[in-house]
């Protein structure tokens, strides 16, 4: 069946059975014979055959489109069977969040491609959550809280985010000492929808939320960083995002002892935060896969350089 579904879509695309023949290097009667008898199996007319051209029955036209989806997750298939079983070798999608990728990733690519000269990168660099399957992606990372899913998740490192603001803005507006004083303050936020902006903070199991006002909103993390950094005001941030400019004293981390998280109003207790590398079941046990996401692992470390000049 599989041999007369090419046939049929190779006649398909090269337009005849004569070229589909010669670009596969057999007789133009094996064509024939093979598409003869998807025919006969499915008892209607796929091909109108005349001795100047080849054109799809109405019956043909719908079945064209399927035959091909066929054979093309047959090759997928057949593709990651061999490079599962095998050595770490052929193209290796990839899909990261902009930010992120920019400052914990991108910087690394060169020493794994050094490393591991028979793999190639597709890299997708979107804060967009693709659908892995449509998109025919690998591996992707994915911040924050994950999503319940068919996915196979490995954590690779917390999604710790702390309250900060330069020195030049608590010199002269003060050091909020609780929760509560950050009511009073100039906070930088994100920008949602439904237009209300509530900090969630967290010690000793309980939680606190705040009404946060403030000068800047936006959707961009790096956009709030700079605001922050020129003093602006108060920002809640990934440490990833600040840990460097908290170790260097361009930032400083206020509220210790308090755990703190973005959501929206109403949201359910947050479930496992982190930086996940999350990928298809089908794909986890590709040696280039895990390859990758071993290589991650040991850059970001435990805990990831970008808390170790860190306390609290």
């Amino acid at each position: 069946m599989f041999a007369a579904l090419g046939a049929f879509v190779a006649v398909v695309d090269e337009g005849g059975f004569a070229p589909a023949a010669r670009r596969a290097g057999q007789a133009t009667s094996s064509f024939t014979r093979h598409v003869d008898a998807l025919e006969a199996a499915l008892g209607t007319r796929l091909l109108q055959r005349t001795t100047r051209q080849v054109t799809l029955t109405s019956a043909g036209e719908a079945y064209y489109p399927q035959a091909r989806a066929i054979l093309d997750q047959l090759a997928e298939a057949n593709r990651a069977t061999r490079e599962g079983a095998g050595a770490a070798r052929g193209l290796l999608r990839v899909s990261l969040p902009v930010t992120f990728a920019r400052l914990h990733v991108t910087p690394w690519l060169p020493a794994f491609l050094a490393a591991h000269p028979d793999i190639a990168l597709d890299v997708s660099v979107t804060d967009s959550v693709l659908d892995l399957a449509a998109q025919r992606i690998d591996v992707a990372l994915r911040l924050g809280v994950l999503d319940s899913s068919s996915l196979i998740a490995r954590r690779l490192a917390p999604q710790r985010r702390v309250v900060c603001a330069s020195p030049a803005y608590l010199a002269a507006h003060g050091t909020p000492g609780s929760p509560a004083d950050l009511e009073s303050h100039a906070c930088l936020t994100f920008a949602f929808a439904d237009g209300e902006r509530r900090w969630r903070l967290s010690r000793d199991g309980q939680h606190q939320w705040v009404r946060v006002t403030g000068p800047l909103r936006t959707n961009h993390a790096d956009t709030i960083r700079e605001g922050a950094l020129a003093g602006v005001g108060l920002a809640l941030l990934p440490t990833w995002l600040v840990g460097e400019e908290i170790a260097a004293g361009r930032l400083v981390a206020v509220l210790g002892g308090w755990q703190a998280d973005i959501a929206r109003p109403g949201a359910l207790p947050l479930g496992d935060v982190g930086i996940h590398a999350v990928t298809l079941p089908d794909r986890r046990g590709m040696a280039k896969v895990r390859l990758f996401v071993d290589f991650l692992a040991a850059r970001f470390g435990t805990p990831p350089y970008w808390e170790r000049g860190l306390t609290g």
